[in-house]
């Protein structure tokens, strides 16, 4: 092992298995803001939002068969105000949520909502990460 552990960037990429393509495509465009960067052919996109991305990928079989344990995804929001402005953007457009916008306490701020595949994305203010937070 060495001496120093490399340098990474951050956790800014996601790769979801959905088995409606075009429903998880149109949240994540649509709703959360993402463009397609790339899309190679029926079955897999690539989004951006600028600072990270999130290939969707068309399931072909059970969700069981890779194994995967996925929890939740997040997208950073750079001000507090900005969580019940997401909630509220996503409530318009009919999302199943998963919890209201709660202050946490270490400051961050969060809701959780499904996406149309079912995985839970989170929209957080988290201070030390968030462009607003106190660092």
């Amino acid at each position: 092992m060495s001496s120093e552990r490399p340098r990474h960037a951050g956790m800014r990429h996601v790769a979801l298995f959905v088995e409606d393509l075009d429903a998880c495509l149109a949240f994540y465009v649509n709703l959360v803001g993402m463009e397609i960067e790339w899309q190679p052919d029926d079955d897999n996109i690539y989004m951006t939002s600028g600072a990270d991305n999130v290939a969707l990928h068309r399931a072909n079989g059970p969700p069981s068969v890779t194994g995967q344990r996925l929890d939740h995804l997040g997208f950073i929001v750079d001000e507090m105000e900005e969580v019940d402005r997401w909630y509220a953007w996503l409530a318009e457009a009919g999302v199943t949520f998963r919890t209201q916008p709660k202050t946490h306490r270490d400051g961050a701020r969060s809701f959780y909502c499904e996406d149309p595949a079912g995985n839970v994305v989170q929209f957080i203010f988290h201070p030390p990460i968030s462009a607003g937070g106190q660092r």
